[in-house]
């Protein structure tokens, strides 16, 4: 698998730039209809990823969706059947943006290509599993970093109707907390009085009534102040261009995190899109393509 290096080297060079080097106005990141694009005097189906451009068209079909980002960086949902041009879009954008939301609209365009699916399979290697032969998967590698201050906890479902335990204890086996979830996932609050003061987390996730049905610990552990205000810099110039009240911008956080490696918070963000949108299949794939890629599923 790549380095995240390099893939931060790639998606650098893609920004402001298409495929073919030209310039672009638009570039979609999540697309639902059977829309399509007029280039020249042709009408072609509209691809994820596409670049769009000044003089073309769009044509969305009833209940479509859109996700442009702008070339400046600012975002767009589209829903609006009918046809669109693109500089009548382009008008309705501010400009002045960093072009930071770019960068993170790349890499996750970058994932999200036919042959990052096609070769996925020796992608699972990035992240080294907690859990291993135990009953319950948990959406965690066995040693995780977070920043922001709730940490998703997901797991795999399994068989039948079941009420599930989660329990955290501090790195000395105390326990901290224990909760019952009538879903796969739990949100975890880590402001919370018993927990604020833990510089790392032991989480392990059984179903009520049988203990053999339970998860390998995984550890959470907060990111040292070093590296919190690195994230802090770099998000604060993110957090300028995207709103979090669209599924689109939790998206692109989700790249954000993904890229800093903050597997957790990328998580979240992820699901935020999916709460959003749950029609948009584009962000489904892109969660499950997140799972894949980094081997917790």
């Amino acid at each position: 698998m790549k380095s995240l290096i390099s893939i931060l080297t790639i998606s650098l060079l893609l920004v402001g730039t298409s495929v073919n080097g030209q310039s672009y106005t638009f570039k979609v990141l999540a697309n639902k209809g059977a829309n399509e694009v007029k280039v020249g005097n042709e009408w072609k189906p509209l691809k994820t990823g596409a670049s769009l451009k000044d003089g073309e068209e769009l044509k969305l079909s009833e209940n479509a969706y859109l996700g442009l980002v702008h070339n400046s960086g600012k975002t767009l949902e589209l829903k609006e059947s009918g046809t669109h041009k693109i500089s009548d879009l382009a008008a309705k954008i501010s400009t002045g943006g960093s072009n930071v939301a770019n960068k993170y609209a790349d890499f996750v365009l970058s994932k999200m290509s036919a042959d990052k699916k096609t070769g996925r399979l020796s992608a699972t290697g990035a992240v080294h599993r907690a859990v291993v032969n135990s009953s319950i998967n948990v959406y965690v590698p066995n040693s995780v970093d977070v920043y922001n201050s709730q940490a998703l906890i997901e797991w795999g479902n399994v068989e039948g109707e079941n009420v599930f335990i989660v329990n955290v204890v501090n790195m000395f086996g105390d326990e901290l907390l224990s909760v019952e979830s009538s879903t796969n996932k739990y949100l975890l609050d880590l402001t919370s009085d018993k927990i604020k003061n833990e510089a790392a987390l032991l989480v392990t996730v059984s179903v009520k009534g049988n203990e053999e049905m339970k998860s390998e610990e995984v550890a959470i552990k907060r990111l040292p102040n070093d590296k919190m205000e690195m994230v802090k810099a770099n998000l604060g110039e993110l957090m300028s261009e995207v709103d979090t009240q669209n599924a689109l911008n939790n998206y692109i956080l989700a790249g954000f995190y993904e890229e800093s490696r903050l597997l957790l918070d990328a998580l979240y963000y992820y699901e935020e899109a999916i709460k959003i949108a749950p029609e948009v299949e584009s962000y489904q794939e892109a969660y499950e393509e997140f799972l894949f890629r980094n081997g917790l599923n």
